[in-house]
């Protein structure tokens, strides 16, 4: 399995992601860091993905390569992240063939109702588990 974890900024939220996903699943499973940035893609390298790519060819690229994208929701829309995700990129992101795992860190004037405020770590346990799921 190849997993795509999408992230900008400083790459905290793909950080934690990547940790986990390195700690539960098989040894064998390949974590793609994909960067708006390549400090966030610095930040996910280091946390155990085992390549990574920066920008926005590399994300358009790669996320029709990968069997899974995870990511905060702002990956797939266009001028998130302050503007480092480009509309080419959530494009990219929302017409590729892999699903996707998004968690709800809503950027800007966005809001989706009835979905319940969690804690970061709540989250991405309840991702993890998906991904789990999906594959095991």
């Amino acid at each position: 399995m190849r997993i795509a974890v999408i992230d900008g900024q400083g790459g905290g939220i793909g950080k934690h992601l990547t940790e986990k996903l390195r700690k539960e699943l098989p040894e064998d499973t390949e974590i793609l860091a994909l960067g708006t940035n390549a400090l966030a893609t610095a930040v996910m390298l280091r946390a155990g993905a085992n390549e990574g790519a920066s920008g926005e060819n590399a994300v358009v690229i790669n996320a029709r390569k990968v069997d899974l994208i995870v990511g905060p929701l702002g990956i797939v829309v266009p001028n998130s992240m302050l503007g480092e995700l480009t509309p080419r990129m959530a494009e990219a992101i929302a017409e590729s063939p892999a699903p996707k795992l998004l968690l709800p860190l809503i950027p800007g004037q966005i809001a989706i109702v009835g979905l319940k405020s969690e804690p970061l770590p709540h989250l991405i346990e309840e991702l993890v588990r998906r991904v789990r799921d999906m594959w095991t």
